[in-house]
C-alpha cells in the first residue's frame, strides 16, 4: 500500500478539545478513526479516547498483516467501543455516561470500507468529484432524506442526533464498501467543527488541488476563521490513496511494502483503556444500561421529594 496522510486537530473556541483522532497500518492495512466527544455529557474526552484506543488495540490484535473480514472487524470494533465507554461510566458509577460520534475507514487490498455513528463524516472523493459521504444520524439529516412534501416546515437543529456511542440506548451504524480505490482518490474524516463551518464544494476543491499535508490545514483553519470565537473544536484527518507507478514522496507519505509481517505502527496514544479488562457481552451491555436507567430514576424520585 502506498498513500499519503495528515492530521490536524484544534480546540477553536471550546475549553478543551474532546476530539479523538488517529490512524494505524501494517504492510497490508490500514485503519483512520475520528471521534468527537460530545458537549452536555461529562467526560467527551475520555469517550472519543476510549472509542479510537478501542478500535486500534483490536486492529492491532487481528491485522496480521490483514484483516480477515473487514466488514465483520468493523460491526465489531463499533460495538467494542461503545461497551468500553460503558464500562468506564459503570466503573465510576456515573449516572450520565460519556459519549462521542465515531467514523471509521479501513483500506485494505486496494479497496476501502467504513462506519459512522452520529455526524462525524467521511468523505470521498475522485477526480475532483464527491462520489460520496456518510449521512448524519441527526434528526435534520433524518428529515431532509425524505420526499420535500413531507419534510416539516421548521427545520430541526443540526446538533440533535439520535444515536451515538455510550447512550444506554445500542448505537445505530452500518457497514459501507468495500469500494475500489482509484489513483488519487482523497479520503476525508471530519468532525462537525469543519463541515458545518465549510461549503461542501469548498471541502471538495481544496482536497482535490492539493496535497493533504496542505489541504488539511487550510481547511482547518478556514473553518476556525469562519466560525469565529464560537468555533467548535475543528478536527480533520485525510488520505491520498497512491498507485505504485504513480507515487510521489509528500510530507506523511507511506508505504508498506517493505513493513515486515507482525509489524504495527499506530498515532493512537495511550489513555484510559484497560487493556487487561475482559470485554462486556451483550447481557452485560443491556444489565448496565438497566442500572444506569434505574440509578437515573431514582435520582429524579429523590429531587421531587
Amino acid at each position: 500500500m502506498k498513500f499519503s496522510v495528515f492530521q490536524v486537530s484544534r480546540k477553536g473556541g471550546r475549553d478543551k478539545n474532546e476530539d479523538r483522532m488517529g490512524y494505524c497500518y501494517t504492510s497490508g492495512s490500514a485503519i483512520f478513526m475520528l471521534a468527537d466527544g460530545m458537549g452536555g455529557h461529562p467526560d467527551g474526552e475520555v469517550a472519543a479516547q476510549l472509542a479510537v484506543q478501542t478500535i486500534a488495540t483490536m486492529f492491532q490484535n487481528e491485522a496480521r498483516p490483514e484483516l480477515p473480514d473487514v466488514q465483520a472487524f468493523l460491526n465489531n470494533v463499533v460495538r467494542a467501543a461503545h461497551r468500553q465507554i460503558l464500562r468506564y461510566a459503570m466503573d465510576r458509577a456515573m449516572l450520565d455516561p460519556p459519549r462521542t460520534t465515531l467514523v471509521v475507514a479501513v483500506v485494505q487490498e486496494g479497496c476501502v470500507a467504513w462506519t459512522h455513528c452520529g455526524d462525524s463524516r467521511l468523505y470521498l472523493i475522485r477526480r475532483g468529484e464527491l462520489l460520496t459521504r456518510t449521512r448524519d444520524h441527526s434528526l435534520l439529516e433524518h428529515d431532509l432524506l425524505k420526499p420535500s412534501a413531507s419534510q416539516p416546515q421548521a427545520p430541526k437543529n443540526r446538533n440533535v442526533l439520535f444515536t451515538c456511542l455510550g447512550s444506554p440506548t445500542k448505537p445505530v451504524f452500518s457497514v459501507v464498501g468495500p469500494v475500489n480505490l482509484q489513483q488519487g482518490d482523497r479520503i476525508m474524516l471530519c468532525s462537525d467543527g469543519l463541515w458545518s463551518a465549510l461549503k461542501e464544494e469548498d471541502i471538495v476543491a481544496d482536497l482535490t488541488r492539493q496535497p493533504v499535508d496542505v489541504a488539511v490545514p487550510e481547511l482547518v483553519e478556514k473553518a476556525l476563521r469562519l466560525a469565529g470565537r464560537k468555533s467548535d473544536n475543528v478536527t480533520c484527518l485525510a488520505m491520498a490513496w497512491e498507485t505504485p507507478d504513480t507515487f510521489e514522496s509528500t510530507r506523511g507519505s507511506i508505504t508498506t511494502d517493505s513493513i515486515l509481517d507482525g509489524v504495527f505502527a499506530s498515532t493512537v496514544q495511550g489513555g484510559w483503556l484497560d487493556p487487561d479488562s475482559d470485554d462486556l457481552d451483550d447481557d452485560a451491555i443491556e444489565r448496565s444500561i438497566a442500572e444506569i436507567n434505574e440509578a437515573i430514576r431514582r435520582s429524579s424520585l429523590k429531587k421531587k421529594t
